[in-house]
């Protein structure tokens, strides 16, 4: 790193933490290579010079220097911030990163900021994005407290945006399309009578990163190789243009007893892609 630029991305820290004594028996230029597809010092050099910005404004600079644009459709559909409601913002996972960021900073800006993502807590480590995440580690030792964690979400004085597959999407027999959608914001809104505002991001991932994440899906059930990748795909993906559609909210009370939460979550996928 040039200067006195600070690491927050620190591959070699992340070896030792995981790997212990071992860590000195990794070859060194697999410690390289997973440092480029890391693009570690790119992201180290972006994040110090926007050290100074959190949230919202942190998103929009992401954008810039990804030279990533939205062309938003259905921008009438998202209610008023001034209407005094709690919404739950539900969206596909196609990318793992742009479309995370992306979303982030069109509904933070349109809500002054008032919302949070459920998300993995990696990305905690990332101090402009922290303020506005609560994390989720559902194979770690937070696990337990996920719940927890996802009633204080839906308990605060915050919009809630999440991607309910929980990881980005796949593709399989030709189609890229998420994993099935968990229940939670099923239910957790009805809980809590927010009615839910369905999301499509238009994009994808390289056909390398989809073959991968099959693979690691079947053969190294324990651990996301293909999440080692995301960080290259952003980058591949910069400069471009991707189309977001907004539908018009459900009302929560739509999600009655006439299907189970599974079924109400599958309901507003089938929505999410006829956008």
């Amino acid at each position: 790193m040039e200067g006195n630029i600070q690491k927050t991305i620190d591959i070699d820290g992340i070896i030792k933490a995981k790997m212990g004594k071992k860590a000195r028996w990794m070859p060194r230029f697999a410690v390289n290579w997973l440092k480029r597809i890391a693009h570690e010092d790119q992201v180290n050099a972006f994040l110090w010079e926007s050290r100074d910005k959190k949230g919202t404004p942190w998103l929009e600079a992401c954008m810039e220097y990804l030279d990533t644009k939205l062309e938003v459709e259905g921008l009438e559909n998202l209610p008023s911030k001034d209407d005094g409601k709690l919404y739950t913002f539900v969206s596909n996972h196609p990318m793992g990163g742009v479309d995370g960021v992306a979303l982030g900073s069109l509904i933070g800006k349109h809500y002054d900021s008032r919302f949070r993502y459920l998300v993995n807590d990696l990305l905690m480590n990332l101090p402009g994005l922290a303020p506005l995440c609560i994390p989720i580690n559902k194979t770690g030792k937070q696990s337990r407290s996920f719940p927890a964690m996802v009633e204080a979400g839906f308990q605060s004085d915050y919009h809630m945006l999440m991607f309910p597959a929980g990881l980005c999407s796949r593709k399989r027999n030709g189609v890229v399309h998420d994993l099935p959608w968990k229940k939670t914001f099923i239910t957790k809104s009805v809980e809590y009578h927010r009615d839910v505002v369905p999301i499509h991001f238009g994009g994808r991932n390289s056909n390398f990163f989809y073959r991968l994440s099959n693979i690691s899906d079947r053969c190294v059930k324990k651990v996301n190789i293909a999440m080692l990748f995301l960080v290259d795909e952003m980058y591949k993906n910069t400069g471009n243009t991707f189309t977001v559609k907004i539908g018009k909210p459900i009302p929560w009370q739509t999600f009655d007893k006439s299907k189970t939460p599974m079924e109400w979550a599958e309901f507003v996928e089938d929505e999410v892609y006829k956008l």
